[in-house]
């Protein structure tokens, strides 16, 4: 076993943690802030996910955005998910403005359970938080031999083709499907980078990649601020913009969520979140044999692969899972100094966690 080693903090320095430091840090401070064990449970279950796969921007960066939702009220640790509307198949949750995590969390749960009943579980999702990685949730079904999709939109941040000011979100999208040999997944923003990715480049100092993101005038731009202030492009042009403006209709108007410009909460924890997530499970062995469609799954992957030096969609992130497990999970500089601030305000000793 790798033994991990860790910097203490220093102006400058940096650290590697291990996930279940990471764990530690994000449930004890939550406590501090009487979030419930388990919600804290699975919002540091989330966020360590994310961390782990390689999704940094959904990771323990984006912890600090959640610490400020909290004291600005815009999430109600103490808040129930309740019920709109509920058929055999289908449900509308209303999360209250919960951790947005334990929403989609309980929303993933449920549509699971009426996948076993009927094959299918659809569940809507509107008044939530940002839920951190969209794959975790995914996974749920996976691990139930199910199929997991999950869509949400988010604030504005992608330009219409032809235009320039942001009206669509970078509105994500996960689908997971059971194997017995491979983690088959793919978890992708609809823009041609997460929100998450120019917030972290901005945080560290660094340059965005070209091709990525407009300014306000229009122009390309590698300045992760003057993204931030203009617009992010949609991957494949008009074929992802075309998919995020689908996702905008299915994660709003269809689950009671807002839309476009009216969008709030996923990028500024000051203002109410009013995004809306649906989440979709699909039971396989409705079909047919569940143990023929996993053979079958792990068949096609094996063709593909035979074809040369190749991935498939999951891979890089169990060689991501792998690296940081053993290497640990890198917090930069200015995010150990966030949190470190978070944790003296709340008299938390990170010491006892960190060694």
């Amino acid at each position: 076993m790798k033994v991990i080693l860790h910097y203490k903090y220093l102006e400058g320095a940096f650290m590697n943690i291990t996930a279940q430091e990471e764990k530690s840090i994000i449930i004890g401070i939550l406590k501090e802030m009487n979030v419930s064990d388990e919600d804290a449970r699975i919002v540091a279950d989330v966020t360590v996910d994310a961390d782990l796969k390689g999704f940094s921007s959904h990771g323990i960066g984006r912890f600090p955005q959640y610490i400020r939702g909290l004291k600005a009220g815009t999430i109600d640790p103490e808040a129930e998910v309740t019920i709109d509307n509920e058929t055999v198949s289908i449900a509308l949750l209303n999360g209250n403005h919960k951790f947005g995590h334990v929403v989609t969390y309980t929303a993933m749960e449920i549509a699971i359970e009426k996948a076993k009943e009927t094959g299918i579980g659809v569940v809507g999702v509107h008044n939530s938080n940002h839920f951190g990685v969209a794959g975790y949730y995914s996974d749920m079904a996976i691990m139930q031999d199910m199929v997991g999709i999950v869509i949400a939109n988010t604030e504005p941040a992608v330009a219409p083709i032809g235009g320039k000011e942001p009206i669509i979100g970078t509105n994500p999208i996960a689908i997971g499907i059971p194997s017995n040999s491979h983690y088959v997944s793919v978890d992708m923003a609809t823009s041609a980078s997460a929100r998450g990715k120019l917030l972290e480049a901005s945080r560290k100092g660094e340059k965005i990649p070209e091709n990525v993101a407009l300014d306000v005038d229009g122009n390309p731009t590698i300045d992760p601020e003057a993204a931030l202030k203009g617009s992010i492009l949609p991957f494949g042009a008009h074929k992802g913009y075309a998919l995020s403006f689908m996702i905008e209709i299915l994660a709003g108007p269809l689950v009671r969520a807002a839309f476009g410009k009216q969008v709030t909460g996923t990028a500024n924890p000051e203002k109410m979140c009013t995004k809306g997530d649906l989440v979709i499970a699909l039971d396989p062995s409705k079909f047919s044999n569940i143990d023929t469609f996993k053979a079958e799954v792990d068949d096609f992957v094996s063709e593909v692969k035979s074809s040369g030096n190749v991935f498939i969609p999951g891979d890089m992130e169990v060689k991501n899972i792998k690296d940081r497990k053993e290497n640990g999970i890198y917090i930069d500089d200015n995010l150990m100094k966030q949190i470190k601030d978070i944790a003296e305000e709340l008299a938390f000793n990170l010491d006892v966690i960190l060694n």
